[in-house]
């Protein structure tokens, strides 16, 4: 729970620090993720740390979130499919669903209907420090060890998935269905090149592509269906 509590405390300060600058998320969490990506260098010293010195082998943490169900299917593929269920669920069929969509395209107007719009955008920062937390805490487990350097990259993976999945970068415009199917094609693509044998540094090449070409597709749609 200790991690869960950190991601839920990283959040709310990215949350408060958002709405009371004023200044561009983007800028704000690339600046507090630098921040604290330094200070646990510094602290860890680089130094991987196992968890079997306090977590034994058959735990119920292992069991709840790592285990393998009926000897086919992974854990993590259920937690995967049931947190997308429970998302599309707050986004699309909720009131503080529609305030999200509403303050991520016209902040403005939605403060003329009556939205708190920081306290939409506080809560949202929180919900996905918490599940950032829990993300890390799955990867622990599965690989039985923590690095310091440990999911470097995947936030642009996360992007990724996003865009390809038609979530605009704008805001106001997305699904939770469009982000999940966005993850499977990242991670197919992803898996596709190591199997057809290119080179595995290039991969990276392959996805910004992919997501040039999606950003693109999604402006044009976007266009054409306001016409």
């Amino acid at each position: 729970m200790f991690n869960k509590c950190v991601g839920v405390i990283i959040g709310l300060i990215n949350g408060l620090l958002v709405t009371r600058t004023r200044l561009p998320s983007f800028i704000i969490t690339l600046g507090t993720q630098l921040f604290w990506k330094g200070l646990l260098y510094a602290a860890s010293l680089m130094m991987p740390l196992g968890i079997r010195a306090w977590l034994q082998p058959g735990s119920w943490l292992e069991n709840m979130f790592v285990s393998i169900i009926g000897g086919v299917l992974p854990a993590q593929a259920l937690w995967f499919v049931g947190l997308a269920i429970l998302l599309a669920a707050v986004l699309h069929f909720t009131k503080f669903g529609n305030w999200i969509f509403a303050t991520g395209d016209q902040e403005t107007a939605a403060r003329a209907m009556g939205i708190n719009t920081a306290r939409v955008k506080v809560i949202v920062y929180v919900g996905v420090g918490f599940l950032c937390a829990l993300v890390a805490l799955i990867s622990c487990l599965r690989i039985e060890s923590f690095t310091p350097n440990q999911g470097v990259g995947t936030e642009l993976r996360a992007i990724a998935s996003a865009v390809v999945g038609g979530t605009a970068l704008t805001g106001g415009i997305g699904s939770v269905l469009g982000i999940f199917l966005g993850s499977l094609t990242i991670q197919i693509i992803d898996s596709g090149m190591i199997l057809l044998g290119l080179p595995a540094f290039g991969i990276g090449t392959f996805i910004g592509a992919a997501v040039i070409l999606f950003a693109i597709l999604n402006k044009y749609f976007s266009r054409w269906s306001t016409r």
